[in-house]
């Protein structure tokens, strides 16, 4: 399938009211208002064709983008075009999921996590975090830096009150990443999560709520899926 024929079926899946939806959830930029349940399963249709992926992304479509992060093989990314991706991303919806699940699919991503993190700019700090976040959920614990993670959490907790909003939301999804995905520091986390407290993040125009890191993990820990992996972290 070519880009033209695949930007024409976007065209005819979009809708104006979810177009405002994405507005209210911060999107700035061209898009033709796809439900993301539509794009999942667009996304069957062109698996596999990464170099339509990566023309996709280049679009500045926000269909396309996170498209484009449903299809591409994150481990074929090089290092350039993740950091481009990162750059180029400033809608939460890509910025935060789209390039931080390929970001952690790549050799890549823990370097680029940490370089992101350091970032001036808010969307790329976001990323920088979620791609953390995104490692933590899908590699064994054995392929993790278990002291440079606790490294983060007391990073989290002295910088999190003052940090950009959008950082904010995702230091805090870090702490709840590391409580139920990193059985060893499940205690830490629920430490450093009940030391931070609620966390206040302006959500913009909907009734999105900032999770309670304490609790979000309490409730992993209840239903017993601490430490519990997932195969992919793209959903």
């Amino acid at each position: 399938m070519k880009l033209a024929e695949v930007m024409s079926q976007l065209k005819k899946l979009g809708s104006e009211q979810q177009r405002k939806t994405y507005r209210n959830h911060g999107a700035n930029g061209e898009m033709f208002g796809v439900k993301i349940g539509d794009l999942k399963v667009f996304a069957k249709k062109i698996k596999g064709e990464q170099d339509l992926a990566l023309d996709l992304f280049k679009t500045g479509n926000l269909d396309a983008m996170y498209l484009a992060g449903l299809v591409v093989d994150g481990g074929k990314m090089t290092r350039k075009d993740l950091s481009a991706w990162a750059k180029d991303s400033t809608w939460s919806m890509t910025s935060e999921y789209t390039v931080a699940w390929v970001a952690s699919e790549s050799p890549f991503g823990r370097e680029l996590a940490l370089e992101w993190m350091k970032s001036p700019n808010e969307s790329v700090a976001t990323t920088g975090w979620n791609t953390y976040a995104s490692l933590l959920a899908t590699k064994p614990d054995s392929e993790l830096d278990l002291k440079e993670i606790e490294t983060l959490l007391a990073r989290v907790e002295k910088e999190i009150k003052k940090a950009p909003n959008r950082v904010r939301y995702c230091m805090n999804s870090f702490v709840i990443a590391v409580g139920s995905a990193v059985k060893p520091l499940l205690a830490k986390a629920k430490a450093t999560a009940k030391r931070i407290g609620d966390v206040e993040v302006d959500m913009g125009g909907t009734s999105c709520k900032v999770p309670a890191a304490l609790d979000y993990i309490a409730k992993a820990e209840s239903m017993g899926r601490i430490g519990k992996k997932r195969k992919s972290a793209k959903c």
